[in-house]
C-alpha cells in the first residue's frame, strides 16, 4: 500500500489510470520515469502524460528533482509525483522542483509520521534562501 503526501498530509492514492513505462503508455494511464532517464527522453509524448512518477531508488538520489524541475521549465502542467525513497526532509526540495505529491511506503509513513511532513508543508515561505534575506 502507498500513502500520498501533499501540503495538507497523508492522503489515500485516488489516482485511478494505472501507471505504465514510457514505451508503453496510453493518454489515459500515467508515465513511471526512472530517475536515470535522460533529457532528450522527455519528448511530446511525455510532455501529454496526464501525470508523470518519477522514482527514487534512495535518498541520497536527487536526480529526480532535476527531472522533475526540467518538466516543469519546458511547460509540463500535469499532475507530477515523486515516488520511493523521499524522506520528509526533502519534502520541501520536492515541492519546489515542481512536484505536487510524494508517494512513500507504509513502512515509511510509519517511520516519519504526517507531522513531520506537515512541518515542510509550508515550502514557499521556509527555504534557506528567505532565511538569508532576512
Amino acid at each position: 500500500m502507498s500513502v500520498i503526501v501533499t501540503d495538507t498530509g497523508f492522503a489515500p492514492d485516488d489516482w485511478t489510470g494505472g501507471f505504465a513505462a514510457q514505451d508503453a503508455a496510453t493518454p489515459d494511464t500515467a508515465l513511471d520515469l526512472p530517475s536515470d532517464t535522460p533529457e532528450a527522453a522527455l519528448d511530446a509524448s511525455v510532455m501529454a502524460a496526464p501525470m508523470i512518477r518519477i522514482a527514487f531508488p534512495s535518498a541520497a538520489d536527487g536526480r529526480g528533482f532535476t527531472l522533475a524541475r526540467l518538466l516543469r521549465l519546458r511547460g509540463y502542467t500535469g499532475r507530477l509525483r515523486a515516488q520511493g525513497h523521499v524522506i520528509a526532509d526533502q519534502y520541501a526540495m520536492a515541492r519546489r522542483s515542481g512536484f505536487d505529491e510524494v508517494e512513500i511506503d507504509d513502512v515509511l509513513a510509519a517511520r516519519q509520521p504526517e507531522d513531520q511532513w506537515l512541518f515542510r508543508a509550508n515550502w514557499q515561505e521556509h527555504n534557506y534562501q528567505a532565511r538569508l534575506r532576512g
